[in-house]
């Protein structure tokens, strides 16, 4: 059987041989017509392979978009060219205009809040820079010197000549880091807070100043790795909120008048009133309430200037001692009633540390508020009434939860979050969303490698949820103004928990501060939030008014309102582009970045509007 078989087995080897060959011939002409372009399976699956390698390089990466959803060609003229407003305009603050403002009364300060104009009055033209502007010196040199061209107003070096806010030298401002109630230097004025106050070791974070002047308590806080907001009202001293950004401080335009502080409860570390001129015992106290509500338990409050020394200077102030004798009793006994300890007087200053809880207080014939909800505060009328302590287990609990000490503050969990008193975010959620800004942080480092350096100063985040953007910013060389927008969920007591500032805000109005005053804007899902609500329009023009000349613009948001922002902005000098997520081109969320070109007002409209 054997023999039989084997030449059988022979006579088919050449058989097999042909059909192998054959199969390798076809498979070969089959790769190569793929590999012409004539066949999609090679080049795709190449094409995937490349958009998944990672590359150390990241202009290696392809930003691009690759939606089907056409994007908008500013050289097409389908989008609306705005104007240049008139020059008259350069310092035009929307809400807080000084014709609109005479029209209110003037009792407590009425006039001087936040009066916005209606929607036929809104402008609709991009409010220019001043002849010669230039770009703010870098810090810390900004905070001693200022450009005149950028803030051409002279009338505080003349008024507070004496008192050493501001001189004039040759084409710039100098700020010598003196003040009404610290001739001495702002300097000075803080050794002597911190020998009262733990300013030095991190447990004081953000502090408030009220009737700020040109800033400098802020400005000199901040190599203390303090924070300060600092407000005054747009008045007779000209352009003093305006001085304090352009030096790279922190400030808005406000006033304590009628209405609540743009702040959630339990904000500030510290606060102050150097020579304000707020009357602390008038309308029951409600001044000082306001204050007590926005302090955290443990804080301070630090009052220099009338009446403190009165003895020494009621001639100076050309009132009477009785007067003056009285101010202070009626301050001294409202601080005691919200339960304030006195703990130092001396010279011109006096300081008040209010307690860590309610347990050791008298506080029985005390009025106390009665909303449940002490952060519903926007255009909120201010009321004569004590925003109760939270609720503490033993006397030796802070109230609302003790914080850890600067830095580790910052990426420590808060106690809003820690206790579930956000809805919807918990302890894991927060860390997550921790760490999703730092790796969004760093798409935004490479793709403008400017963000970090001195270049971006003063930075705004228009909704800055739990403040990720900011922690993962955190530098000396920086600020961020964290805007929580009063239709989006109230987190702006997280923000102020890690140690950050920022303001409750409605992006359909004007922000209460003059043009030109922030070197980065930035806004996650911003225009997603307000589509509906307002004319994404008129948000990108005041998004213009507040940036400076080659400011820069970076939003994150659905693909579809990102290319209506686009279009919007082909008619206002921004240089735009649109980048990919970075989980990839097919995420519908992407990454819009823009500058705002150099210009400057003319005296005729019709010729910047081409």
């Amino acid at each position: 059987m054997g023999s039989k078989n084997h030449p059988a087995n022979r006579r088919r080897s050449p058989l097999s041989i042909i059909i192998v060959f054959g199969l390798c011939c076809f498979f070969y002409l089959l790769g190569t017509w793929q590999k012409s372009g004539f066949g999609k399976g090679d080049s795709i699956a190449m094409d995937i392979t490349k958009k998944t390698e990672c590359h150390e390089d990241f202009s290696t990466l392809d930003f691009s978009p690759h939606h089907s959803i056409p994007i908008p060609d500013s050289s097409k003229p389908k989008s609306k060219m705005f104007k240049q407003c008139d020059v008259k305009y350069t310092d035009y603050t929307p809400c807080h205009e000084q014709d609109r403002a005479m029209r209110f009364p003037r009792e407590n300060m009425v006039y001087r809040e936040r009066h916005c104009p209606p929607l036929e009055e809104k402008l609709k033209c991009l409010i220019p820079a001043p002849k010669g502007y230039s770009t703010p010196f870098p810090w810390p040199k900004g905070r001693d010197y200022v450009h005149y061209a950028n803030v051409p107003f002279k009338h505080l070096t003349v008024e507070k000549a004496n008192q050493h806010w501001v001189e004039f030298q040759g084409n710039v401002f100098k700020f010598p880091g003196g003040g009404t109630m610290f001739p001495q230097g702002a300097d000075a004025y803080i050794d002597e807070l911190a020998s009262v106050i733990p300013i030095k070791d991190g447990s004081v974070r953000t502090a408030l100043d009220t009737g700020c002047g040109v800033a400098s308590w802020g400005a000199y806080l901040m190599k203390r790795n303090v924070l300060a907001m600092s407000f005054a009202p747009r008045d007779n001293h000209e352009a003093q909120v305006q001085f304090a950004l352009e030096r790279g401080v922190p400030a808005i335009i406000g006033v304590l008048g009628s209405i609540k502080l743009p702040f959630p409860s339990r904000a500030f570390d510290m606060a102050q009133c150097s020579r304000c001129l707020i009357p602390w015992g008038e309308n029951n106290g409600m001044y000082l309430m306001e204050v007590d509500r926005v302090l955290r338990p443990g804080g301070f409050w630090i009052l220099s200037g009338p009446p403190i020394n009165w003895k020494t200077y009621y001639q100076t102030w050309k009132r009477s001692k009785e007067d003056l004798k009285a101010e202070q009793r009626k301050i001294e006994k409202l601080a005691e009633s919200l339960c304030w300890e006195k703990k130092y007087e001396k010279g011109d200053i006096a300081i008040w540390r209010k307690k860590v809880n309610a347990e050791s207080c008298q506080m029985n014939s005390v009025d106390f508020c009665k909303s449940s909800d002490s952060d519903d505060v926007w255009y909120k009328e201010m009321e004569a009434c004590v925003t109760p302590y939270p609720k503490v287990k033993n006397a030796n609990e802070v109230a609302g939860g003790e914080l850890k000490k600067f830095p580790a503050r910052l990426q420590a969990v808060p106690p809003l979050v820690s206790k579930d008193l956000i809805p919807d975010i918990s302890v894991d959620s927060y860390q997550e969303d921790s760490k999703l800004w730092k790796t969004y942080v760093g798409t935004y480092k490479r793709a403008n490698r400017l963000i970090g350096t001195s270049r971006y100063r003063n930075i705004m985040d228009m909704n800055a949820g739990l403040g990720g953007f900011a922690a993962a910013l955190d530098s000396n060389k920086l600020w961020v103004m964290n805007v929580v927008p009063t239709i989006a969920p109230n987190t702006l007591g997280v923000v102020y928990e890690r140690g950050l500032i920022g303001i409750y805000h409605d992006w359909c109005e004007g922000f209460s501060t003059y043009p030109r005053t922030y070197d980065l804007i930035h806004g996650s899902g911003v225009f997603s939030l307000y589509e509906n609500k307002c004319d994404l329009e008129d948000i990108l023009l005041e998004m213009d008014r507040i940036l400076r000349p080659e400011g820069a613009v970076i939003l994150r948001d659905e693909v579809d309102v990102l290319t209506k922002v686009m279009k919007i902005t082909a008619g206002m000098r921004w240089d735009v582009k649109l980048l990919d997520h970075e989980d990839g081109p097919f995420v519908p969320k992407k990454i819009f970045v823009a500058s705002k070109q150099y210009w400057v007002g003319t005296k005729s409209n019709d010729t910047s509007s081409e």
